[in-house]
Formats: structure tokens, C-alpha cells, sequence
């Protein structure tokens, strides 16, 4: 009869379970025990991707405990997208050996052996080389020598962006082969999930690092082409024996409203990516700024209703707008406008200057009120930042009731603010100026801030701005004039570079949104400050009051609301306990 030892070394996926036992997480879940499988059973050279949060860098390292379960004398290396996550990844390796008895004779007898979060040993013969070893990908890799590289999420929005990027990082994975050691055991495992439609995992997929894809959702017939014959096993399985399209793949993960949710907020394209891992996206998932998620109607220029519901109701489709979109993207009216009429929040106009020539100076005017941003206007000017541009925006301003400039300052390396204060002064008006500057990717940078509220149909759009838009530049020929249209831009950029010719307006909109969704996401930091302060406050008050029970509560880890209902119940002994 197998010893547990023997049964534990023979198959991963039940060490992950006593693992996961022992740290008193809930059983693995399906997608989990096929990526163990994968990890245990998979090629010399593989990738896992599978979508965010299904809990890929827990499972590998608890691959990498098992391979030192099974034999001591392996060596390591993690590398991720920094030094700091492979650290984390070393130190809750070590963690682990501490705190779990059947792991614990792993850890090092001698004190010559190396334990930092760096490198580290388990109980094994002298070695030049550590057991594990951390490191980021733009670290020193050469010189180092190792029968199992796992590079976990080496691929991050930050060294992504670009082309460049990219040639640069995977240049840096083809380093790895040469610290791999030429043992017939000795595998590379890469785990990640694409941040862009251009992502290395691609190209290593073509250099035979054969990919284990498990999306969120089980893809639609017609997009099964897509995956180009990499989903997962249990996945094609599940799809030949008549799975629901769309159906949820992990549902003790996340269930479907769950991921919903999580669809609304991020936007459609990073959803494909993250949770799909659908890399080659078709047109209309391509073009993620749909004239259909717009909500088109008059906007007052001084107060909005309290909630506007935007409907896809074909009754609802507006017939007497032009519209400038890809076929069968049209705009729709709100179904209802709800509640008491008031002011809007905060006012803003969003500007977005050049030179004279070709591009355009834009300027859009936008109100908040109950996170609903109304676009009222949209001014564009073709000489550049004349004294007559600026002035004519300033009217608008004062139009609008506008309380701040947003400038761009990549154009003119802030010059433009200075003439706007300049004018505010000659003019007295109140207006505060913030100069930004992208650091982002253009294409990028537009689609991360318009998306999501386009998504949630949180962009109430004025009916004059789009008659305007389409009658702008009426001197031009039609096709330049489409290029320079507001809505020809939102409906055709994408992430690819130099997407649309001209963009002016479309940035400038970009802009405007994501200073309100920035504005909005410090509202929450600025209530979870207070929250804090409040516990803090509590805290010292109950210390004061009676220190014994105070610290059982602080031991026990109890929250502001358990402490307060453990101060209402008779007796000092009487606590209440929770799972």
C-alpha cells in the first residue's frame, strides 16, 4: 500500500487539495485542477492562460513546492513583470514551508543555507545556485542556471504598450532558454493573461510554447476559430457534449452576474482580453466605442434629471440624426428620464490644442451630475491657439458656468495655459486651469477612458453637438471631412497605432471623461480615508473605556461592527465568534 507521501508526490492535484486544506481555502475548483494537470502533465514548454482571478500564481506555486516535495535537489527560478511580485511569490513559498507540518522538513537545517526573499534553500546538497530564486524580467537573468522557469504575468500594461514593448520583453523570454539546464525534465511554464491584442503570448505560441486556454465563459460557436485550437481540454469536451455558448466555465469562481459586473465596468475589448483571452478580435469588437452605448438627447445647459435609462428599443433609435458609425450602429434616445431636475455637479471644458495646419484646437463641454457626464458642446478651430480661439472658448465657458480649464499639455509644453490664465485675467473670469499630461499610448489612452462609461451609457450626448459635428468643415471633401467628425473617429479607433488620421476631438472628449472618472474614483479613496479615521477613533475610545476587552477584539480580528455589537451584550467574557 502507497504511503500519503508516495500519493502526494505521484499527483499534483492532490497535494494542491491537502494544500489548499491546509491553508483553509475552499476545495480547487474544475479550472483549477486542469491547470494543475496541465502544470504536472503539460509539455516541456508551456503557457497557461486562463482568465483574471482564477488564481494561476497560487496554483504554480504551490507546483513549485511540489516539485520540491518530489525532489529537493530541483532548482527554480520565478521571474514576473517586477522584482517586488517575484519576491512576494518567494516569500509565500517560504511561508508555506514554515506553516504546513508535511512541508516543514524542507526548510534548511544549516545555518550557512541562503532564506531571504532574493533566493532561498530547502534541505538539498551544496549548490552554487539556490533552490528558488526571484527575479523581475528586466533583472539580471544570465549566469543563472535552472531545471523549472516559471514566468508568471511578465506581460503588464506598463511594458506592453508599445511595439517596442514588446520586441524588447520578448527578447528578454528568449534569454530564459539559456538559463534553462539541458535535463530532459527541465521545463519552462509561462503564465499570463493578454493585455493587448498584440500580445507576446502570441508569439510565443508560435515558438512552441504550446498555450492551455481556459476562458471565462465557454465562446460562442463563431468565435471558435479564434482560439485557433488552444482551449483547454476540459473546455472542447464540455462544447462537444452540447455546453451553452456563453455559459459560465468556472461558475464556484465567478458566477455570471459576477462577471457581468465585471464586463460593464472594464469595458467590452479588455473583457475579451482578460477574461476570454480572445486576442484577434473582430470588427465590431475591434472598434469598442459603439454610437449605440451614446445616449442622444437636448441637454439643458444649467440642470439634468436625477437618472437617465438608456434602452436599445428599436422605438428608440433616433432616424432623424446623421450617423457616421460602422453598418447598423445607430444612436438612441434615453427610454426614460427620471427624478427632480437640479444643477449639474461640477462644469468643465476639456481642451486639446495645436498648431496651425492639418490638426485641429478642440474644446468639449461637459457637466456631472449623479456620475452622468453630459456632453453639451464641442468646439474645434483650425488656427491653432489664436487669441480669437481662446477667447471663443472662454465665451463658451462662461456659456456653460464652467469652473475648470482642462489643458493638455504635450502641445506647446504648457504655453496654452499660460495664455488661457492670461485671458481669464483680462476677462475676470473664475476659472481654475489644470495642465495634464499623457504619458499613455493615444489609442490606448482614449479607449480606457471612453469605454467603460460608454458601456454603462453614462455619456449623455447634446443633438446640436452631432448636427454640428456632421456639418463641420463643409468646405473640405467628404472624405477629409469624415476624418475630421467626432463620431467617424469614436466609431473607428481602436488599438492599433495611428488608428484614425485625425483625433483632435475625440481626445479632447477622452480627456473630459476620464478627468471626471479620476475625480469621481478620489471621492471613494477620500470615503475610505474616513472610514479608517472613524475605526481609528472608535478604537482609542474603546481602549480607553476598557483595554482588556479592546485587545481580545483586536486579537480576534474584529471589524468596527463586530466590536460594536461585542460592546452591547451583557458581560465581558461574551464575545461573538464568526467563520
Amino acid at each position: 500500500m502507497k504511503s500519503v507521501v508516495t500519493v502526494l508526490q505521484e499527483d499534483f492535484k492532490l497535494f494542491l487539495q491537502a494544500l489548499w486544506e491546509q491553508l483553509d481555502l475552499p476545495s480547487p475548483t474544475r479550472a483549477q485542477y486542469a491547470i494543475a494537470d496541465y502544470l504536472q502533465n503539460g509539455p516541456k514548454r508551456l503557457q497557461i492562460q486562463a482568465f483574471r482571478g482564477v488564481g494561476k500564481s497560487w496554483i504554480t506555486g504551490a507546483f513549485v513546492l511540489w516539485t520540491l516535495f518530489k525532489d529537493p535537489e530541483k532548482k527554480i527560478m520565478i521571474i514576473s513583470a517586477s522584482k517586488e511580485r517575484a519576491d512576494n511569490m518567494s516569500i509565500f513559498l517560504q511561508k508555506l514551508i514554515i506553516e504546513t507540518p508535511w512541508l516543514n522538513h524542507l526548510r534548511p537545517k544549516s545555518d550557512e543555507a541562503r532564506w531571504s526573499r532574493i533566493s532561498f534553500d530547502v534541505l538539498c546538497s551544496p549548490h552554487q545556485a539556490p533552490s528558488v530564486k526571484s527575479v523581475g524580467i528586466t533583472g539580471q537573468l544570465t549566469g543563472s542556471r535552472a531545471d523549472l522557469m516559471v514566468l508568471d504575468d511578465i506581460e503588464v500594461p506598463g511594458n506592453s504598450m508599445t511595439e517596442l514593448m514588446r520586441e524588447k520583453l520578448l527578447q528578454l523570454c528568449t534569454e530564459a532558454e539559456s538559463i534553462l539546464t539541458p535535463k530532459s525534465d527541465s521545463r519552462i511554464c509561462y503564465l499570463g493573461t493578454p493585455q493587448t491584442t498584440f500580445t507576446v503570448y502570441r508569439k510565443l505560441a508560435e515558438r512552441n510554447y504550446r498555450p492551455f486556454v481556459w476562458p471565462s465563459r465557454y465562446p460562442r460557436k463563431s468565435k471558435l476559430s479564434q482560439y485557433e485550437g488552444l482551449l483547454a481540454p476540459q473546455i472542447v469536451e464540455d462544447l462537444e457534449n452540447a455546453a451553452e455558448e456563453w455559459d459560465v466555465t468556472d461558475p464556484d469562481r465567478f458566477d455570471n452576474d459576477d462577471l457581468i459586473e465585471r464586463e460593464a465596468a472594464m469595458g467590452r475589448s479588455n473583457f475579451m482580453l482578460q477574461f476570454q483571452l480572445d486576442t484577434s478580435l473582430s470588427d465590431a469588437e475591434k472598434f469598442p466605442l459603439k454610437m449605440a452605448d451614446l445616449v442622444v438627447t437636448s441637454v439643458n445647459p444649467e440642470s439634468a434629471p436625477d437618472q437617465v435609462v438608456w434602452c436599445s428599443d428599436p422605438q428608440n433609435v433616433i432616424k432623424d440624426l446623421p450617423t457616421v458609425g460602422l453598418p447598423g450602429d445607430y444612436f438612441y434616445s434615453p427610454m426614460q428620464l427620471q427624478g427632480e431636475w437640479t444643477g449639474f455637479s461640477e462644469s468643465i471644458c476639456s481642451v486639446d490644442p495645436s498648431g496651425r495646419g492639418t490638426d485641429e484646437t478642440a474644446a468639449a463641454f461637459i457637466s456631472q451630475k449623479n456620475g452622468y457626464l453630459y456632453l453639451h458642446e464641442m468646439r474645434a478651430y483650425r488656427d491653432g491657439y489664436s487669441d480669437n480661439t481662446l477667447l471663443d472658448i472662454l465665451r463658451g465657458c462662461k456659456k456653460y458656468g464652467v469652473t475648470k480649464l482642462v489643458i493638455e499639455t504635450n502641445f506647446g509644453d504648457g504655453i496654452v495655459g499660460e495664455l488661457f490664465k492670461k485671458h481669464l485675467q483680462n476677462t475676470k473670469q473664475a476659472i481654475d486651469v489644470e495642465e495634464i499630461r499623457a504619458n499613455v499610448r493615444k489609442e490606448d489612452r482614449i479607449i480606457d477612458s471612453l469605454e467603460p462609461v460608454l458601456n454603462q451609457h453614462r455619456l449623455i450626448v447634446n443633438r446640436s453637438v452631432i448636427e454640428w459635428d456632421y456639418k463641420s468643415n463643409s468646405d473640405e471633401a467628404p472624405e477629409l471631412r469624415l476624418m475630421y467628425m467626432l463620431f467617424y473617429q469614436m466609431s473607428r479607433m481602436c488599438r492599433e497605432k495611428g488608428a484614425v488620421k485625425h483625433d483632435d476631438r475625440l481626445d479632447c472628449l477622452a480627456q473630459g471623461v476620464k478627468y471626471f472618472t479620476d475625480a469621481m474614483s478620489i471621492s471613494v479613496n477620500e470615503t475610505l480615508r474616513m472610514k479608517k479615521q472613524e475605526e481609528w477613533q472608535d478604537l482609542m475610545e474603546a481602549w480607553a473605556d476598557d483595554p482588556q476587552q479592546t485587545a481580545n477584539h483586536m486579537v480576534l480580528g474584529f471589524d468596527l461592527d463586530q466590536r460594536r455589537k461585542a460592546r452591547q451584550q451583557k458581560g465581558k467574557s461574551s464575545v461573538p465568534t464568526w467563520v
